[in-house]
C-alpha cells in the first residue's frame, strides 16, 4: 500500500499505480489537468508508463478563474430608456449634423452612430449647401427626432426667435422635434461658453411658451440647479468648450451637477454637451452617471468619421453599462484576482 503526497495531502493507495490509473481513480479527465511527479512534469503520453513509488510527491493542477457559475448571457442586461419629457429613446447618444464634408457622409455617420436624435441649426446656410442640396433630404424623418438648436445666438431674444422659427418648421414637417429646443445663448465668440444670465432668461421665456427646453450650460452646479428650477427639461453641462476636443475637463463639477440635479429626482436627464474629442471621452461622461452625450465635431472632423461614429456608439453603451455595473473601489495596494486556494507552494 504505497503512500504518496497528493496535492500536499498524505494519501494511501491499495496497490502501486501509474499516473493514468491514479487519474482514473480520482475521476479526472487527463485532458483537463497537468501532472507533476517529484517536480517533473509528466507529459500525457507518459501517463500510462509512469509508475508512482512510495514517497512520491504528486501535484495535479487545472485552470481556474476568478469567478464561478454559468456562462453569462450574450446580450447585456436590460436598461431603462432615456426619457426627456414625453420622449423615450433607446440610444443615449445625440449627434449633430454640422461640419461634415458631404451630406452623404453625414447620413452614413448618423446611421452608424445609432442615434435617434440629431441636432440642426435654423439658418439658411445650414439648410441648403452651395449645390442646392437640402439637409432635410438626407435626414430620415421617420426614424430621427430632430432637435433644433439656437447655435450662434448671443442673446435671449435671438435664441427665442430661432426657437419659434424651428417650431414652425418642424411642425410643418410633422416631426415631433417641434416640441423642444436645444437652447444655446453664447457669451463669448472665442470660448463659445454660455452667457449664464441670457441663458436663464431665455429658459424662463421658452418654458412659459410651452417649449421643452434642453439647455446648454457650463459645468457650474449652482447655475445648473437654477436652470432646472426655471423649468428646463434637461440640463446639458459642457465637458469643455465647444469643438475643443478636450473631453471632460472637470469631472468633479459634473459629479456635483448630477448630485444637485438628481436630488430627489433620480430620473432627471443630464446630458454632457460639447468638448468631446473621441470615444473614451464619451465613456468617461457615461461612467460619471450622465444620461447621455451630445456631440458633433468628434465624428465630423475625425480622420475617419464613419469609424468614429461606430466608436462613440460603442463607447456610449460601454460607459453606461460600466456605470450601472459599478466600478470597484480604488485601493492603494494590490489585491490578487486569482484564487490562492490550491496554489502550489515551494517545499523550501
Amino acid at each position: 500500500m504505497p503512500r504518496i503526497t497528493l496535492n500536499a495531502e498524505q494519501r494511501h493507495f491499495p496497490e502501486p499505480l501509474t499516473v493514468a490509473e491514479l487519474l482514473r481513480q480520482l475521476g479526472k479527465n487527463p485532458l483537463q489537468v497537468a501532472v507533476e511527479v517529484n517536480r517533473r512534469v509528466i507529459p500525457r503520453q507518459e501517463h500510462e508508463s509512469c509508475r508512482l513509488q512510495e514517497g512520491d510527491v504528486v501535484e495535479i493542477v487545472t485552470l481556474v478563474g476568478g469567478g464561478s457559475g454559468p456562462v453569462s448571457r450574450e446580450t447585456p442586461p436590460a436598461d431603462q430608456p432615456l426619457k426627456i419629457g414625453p420622449f423615450t429613446f433607446r440610444s443615449r447618444l445625440i449627434t449633430g449634423t454640422g461640419k461634415y464634408a458631404t451630406y452623404e457622409l453625414m447620413q452614413q455617420c448618423l446611421a452608424a452612430s445609432g442615434c435617434e436624435v440629431t441636432t440642426v441649426a435654423v439658418r439658411r446656410e445650414r439648410l441648403y449647401d452651395k449645390e442646392g442640396k437640402s439637409l432635410l433630404d438626407y435626414l430620415n424623418l421617420e426614424r430621427l427626432t430632430i432637435l433644433p438648436n439656437t447655435a450662434g445666438c448671443y442673446s435671449a431674444e435671438d435664441a427665442i426667435r430661432h426657437a419659434r422659427l424651428a417650431r414652425e418648421l418642424l411642425a410643418n414637417l410633422g416631426n415631433p422635434g417641434a416640441q423642444w429646443v436645444k437652447l444655446e445663448c453664447l457669451g463669448d465668440p472665442k470660448t463659445l461658453l454660455p452667457d449664464p444670465i441670457e441663458t436663464l432668461r431665455a429658459t424662463e421665456q421658452l418654458v412659459a411658451e410651452g417649449f421643452l427646453v434642453l439647455v446648454y450650460t457650463s459645468d457650474d452646479p449652482v447655475l445648473a440647479r437654477r436652470l432646472k428650477q426655471a423649468g428646463a427639461a434637461c440640463v446639458m453641462p459642457a465637458g469643455s468648450p465647444i469643438g475643443s476636443g478636450q473631453g471632460i475637463l472637470n469631472p468633479n463639477n459634473i459629479r456635483i451637477c448630477l448630485e444637485y440635479l438628481k436630488d430627489n429626482d433620480p430620473d432627471y436627464p443630464v446630458i454632457v454637451d460639447a468638448g468631446v474629442g473621441t470615444a473614451s471621452d464619451v465613456s468617461v461622461a457615461m461612467e460619471l452617471g450622465c444620461d447621455g452625450v451630445l456631440l458633433n465635431t468628434a465624428i465630423a472632423l475625425a480622420k475617419d468619421p464613419l469609424r468614429m461614429a461606430w466608436a462613440v456608439r460603442y463607447a456610449c453603451e460601454a460607459g453606461r453599462l460600466a456605470y450601472l455595473a459599478g466600478r470597484i473601489p480604488k485601493r492603494l495596494y494590490a489585491h490578487a484576482s486569482s484564487p490562492t486556494e490550491g496554489l502550489i507552494h515551494s517545499s523550501r
